[in-house]
């Protein structure tokens, strides 16, 4: 059997996708799993050893049918027995669609009318853990459980951190700056834990330059990391950090999944019901406007530390 997983985007759902592959991967011992994934995940999925191939999947169009159908024939000629649509997108349902078009019949687990095993699309919020724990269910995988980034390593010690740090992580999606917390904020509460004995270590990348820029020339003993972080070296300093705060990005997904105690920080942009990091040792705190929201509070909400 050869079977097919879709997954592209975004960076924290890959996170939280690793428990699904794995579990895919326990349930399918010895059969050949392709993911269909973006570019920007390739070296990360490659890196799980999860998936025995990936294709790249640049997600054209839909009017663009030539293309369209390059890919769908592409996945026809495989003649995969199972496909795995853990994006559940509209673009995904299309795929089923134009598959059955082309004559396929795979065996298809995910939200598309009329595929074999169906999982509805949620009525109200549920987080997409929830749901594709109750996907994989209807194949009879089990709980998949927690991400175990244990595949991410790194040498931090290029860094020349001190013993005791936590990650400030002031970033977020450039075109949706209502997600970003205040940069005069993160630099406040990170002077407060830096008189409790832990140095602030600022981790962004161009976008954030600003942000990281504001805190840096409020709080001179953070340690500036902007541009310097791989996707291992994240997991890697999570790991070891007492504490990170940060904003709901892809970062934060990877720290947290990593063991690293966490604050992450919700406006109105986004719900944590439906995608959020998990974990005892994680902590949510969502205000509509991140304006609003004081240092005071989220020192308040901070996981008890390591």
């Amino acid at each position: 059997m050869t079977i097919l997983v879709i997954k592209h985007s975004a960076l924290g759902d890959m996170i939280l996708s690793l428990p699904l592959l794995r579990a895919i991967r326990r349930h399918h011992p010895g059969e050949q799993i392709v993911l269909l994934t973006t570019a920007p995940y390739v070296d990360l999925m490659r890196s799980s050893g999860l998936v025995d191939e990936i294709w790249t999947d640049t997600r054209p169009k839909l009017w663009r049918i030539g293309e369209t159908w390059r890919l769908i024939r592409r996945i026809r000629d495989a003649g995969f027995s199972r496909v795995y649509d853990l994006q559940g997108s509209q673009r995904t349902k299309w795929y089923y669609r134009l598959l059955h078009l082309s004559g396929a019949r795979p065996e298809w687990v995910g939200n598309a009318p009329g595929c074999a095993y169906h999982i509805p699309d949620p009525t109200e919020p549920m987080h997409i853990t929830e749901l594709r724990r109750r996907q994989l269910a209807l194949v009879g995988i089990p709980d998949p459980g927690l991400p175990d980034l244990g595949f991410l390593q790194s040498d931090i010690a290029r860094f020349d951190l001190p013993p005791r740090y936590m990650l400030l992580v002031p970033g977020g999606a450039p075109h949706r700056p209502a997600k970003r917390w205040p940069a005069d904020r993160f630099a406040e509460l990170g002077n407060r834990l830096l008189h409790k004995g832990m140095t602030p270590v600022l981790i962004g990348r161009a976008a954030e330059r600003g942000e990281i820029d504001i805190i840096k020339s409020a709080c001179p003993e953070a340690i500036d990391l902007c541009e310097q972080t791989t996707i291992a070296d994240l997991a890697t300093l999570g790991r070891h950090a007492a504490l990170a705060i940060g904003n709901d990005t892809g970062p934060m997904h990877i720290i947290a999944a990593s063991g690293c105690p966490s604050l992450v920080l919700y406006s109105h942009e986004s719900d944590p019901r439906k995608v959020s990091p998990r974990g005892d040792w994680v902590r949510l705190l969502q205000r509509p406007s991140l304006q609003d929201l004081s240092v005071e509070d989220a020192e308040a909400a901070l996981p008890p530390l390591r």
